[in-house]
């Protein structure tokens, strides 16, 4: 009797987490429905960033989203500013969420695009007629040659393997097996594209008088990396501001003429931009989005010239009316109103007491109080939107690869066997997709075949 006092090696602890992974979480992280799922999930959370207006001041959400009552009866300013609905797209919870999608479809295309590739890739020969019974279509013919069949399958693109006289195999379309795969990959693409701008792009808004230079300051919505993209060593200048009005007085369109300026003042870029015609400078973006009244520059008897602010005045829905004060004594006790409502250089002068005094245009003088007020101008300011998205390169790029994959999916993957035994002639084939179109292509193929021996 012999006695084994070999004792068994237990496995290496490192290996019980792979283990795990392998058999337990893959399964699940490359399951369609989790897929379907998480896209469910990023599509309805991509429509309330696109709803809720993104990047507003906590006051914009408090008069807009009130406790009482609540939009849908729970959607208040605290829920939204608490779950981060005010920037769905830089959330911890969305980014996660677009993690967790491409991990899995990273994941689908290594556990199973990938192995299927490798299969449709190989080939083997069927040289038992039997075999041919398990395709669902198949044919026995008692004419034809494999030669005459090779170059027809030839003439239809079909890629040829033969090692025998007796037996061949035929595919094409193999590039529809590739197709799923390069979708994944423009998918993944379009995802890191969005995680990327969302860590280190910027959103701001600037409203800029006529003549003025400025920086980008005003940040309202920015990632955690985006101190880089915010220009530090350049400026611009907004050269001129001016509206292009219709015949009944309404805005045809707003213009910015704009000058980019390096550190030490010298112009490197200029550009007019309007709506959809932006600057784009270094990676930024430069949208003219608004405008607005930033001053009236007047001249009071022979005084120098002032340019006194004017500000934008409560309404309340009713159009938007720009309006300033000015003294007309040394000591202010008394002065006017200068109201104004667009830059066509129309301005109405009320006294004290509210009551209209005159309308004069730009360039124009009227006698008040007992001086002379001249009108020199009506200063315009441009609202600007300005934005960096370093993915958006990604983004688009992935986009197109997604759409290069799928239209290489719709090719269909079709293989075709033949075998020749004695006088018997055996032909099967599959495909993947597009059945009624294979079948009349086998079709095809056969009569071609047999009216070939028949002329022979």
């Amino acid at each position: 009797m012999t006695i084994d006092n070999s004792v068994s090696t237990p496995s290496p602890w490192w290996s019980v987490p792979g283990r795990f992974l392998r058999r337990e979480f893959l399964p699940v992280l490359t399951d369609l429905r989790l897929a379907i799922a998480l896209l469910l999930i990023i599509a309805l959370f991509s429509i309330t960033g696109t709803v809720i207006e993104q990047g507003q001041s906590p006051a914009f959400y408090q008069a807009n989203y009130p406790e009482h009552p609540a939009l849908f009866g729970f959607l208040t300013w605290k829920v939204i500013q608490v779950v981060g609905l005010d920037h769905v797209y830089r959330t911890w919870w969305f980014l996660a969420l677009l993690v967790l999608f491409g991990t899995s479809l990273t994941a689908c295309t290594f556990t199973r695009q990938l192995p299927a590739l490798k299969a449709a890739r190989r080939w083997k020969y069927y040289e038992e007629p039997r075999q041919f019974q398990k395709l669902a279509l198949s044919a026995e013919l008692d004419t034809g040659s494999l030669n005459s069949l090779s170059q027809i399958l030839q003439n239809r693109r079909y890629k040829i393997f033969q090692e025998k006289d007796d037996i061949l195999y035929a595919r094409k379309g193999i590039i529809g097996r590739i197709g799923p795969i390069i979708v994944h990959i423009g998918i993944v693409a379009i995802l890191l594209g969005a995680i990327w701008g969302a860590m280190t792009g910027f959103i701001a808004q600037e409203m800029i008088p006529s003549g003025e230079t400025f920086q980008v300051k005003n940040i309202i919505d920015a990632g955690p990396l985006a101190s880089a993209q915010i220009p530090k060593d350049w400026s611009v200048k907004v050269n001129r501001f001016w509206i292009d009005y219709t015949p009944k007085g309404g805005i045809d369109q707003f213009y910015s003429d704009m000058s980019v300026l390096n550190s030490q003042g010298e112009e490197v870029d200029h550009k007019k931009i309007f709506v959809n015609q932006p600057l784009r400078y270094h990676g930024v973006t430069f949208y003219q989005t608004d405008w607005g009244i930033s001053s009236v520059r007047i001249r009071i008897n022979k005084s120098p010239i002032f340019q006194l602010p004017m500000a934008l005045l409560n309404t309340n829905g009713k159009g938007r009316i720009w309006g300033t004060w000015i003294p007309t004594k040394p000591d202010m006790s008394t002065g006017v109103s200068l109201l104004a409502k667009d830059l066509q250089g129309m301005v109405l002068i009320y006294d004290a007491e509210g009551k209209l005094v005159d309308t004069v245009r730009a360039g124009m003088s009227t006698q008040v109080n007992g001086v002379t007020l001249k009108v020199l101008d009506v200063v315009g300011s441009t609202g600007l939107q300005i934005k960096a998205d370093p993915g958006i390169p990604i983004v688009y790029t992935g986009f197109a690869v997604l759409m290069l994959g799928t239209v290489m999916s719709y090719f269909s993957h079709s293989q075709i066997w033949a075998l020749k035994t004695g006088d018997r002639l055996y032909i099967g084939g599959k495909t993947n997709r597009a059945q009624v179109a294979f079948e009349q292509e086998v079709l095809e193929i056969l009569d071609s075949l047999s009216s070939q021996s028949t002329t022979v």
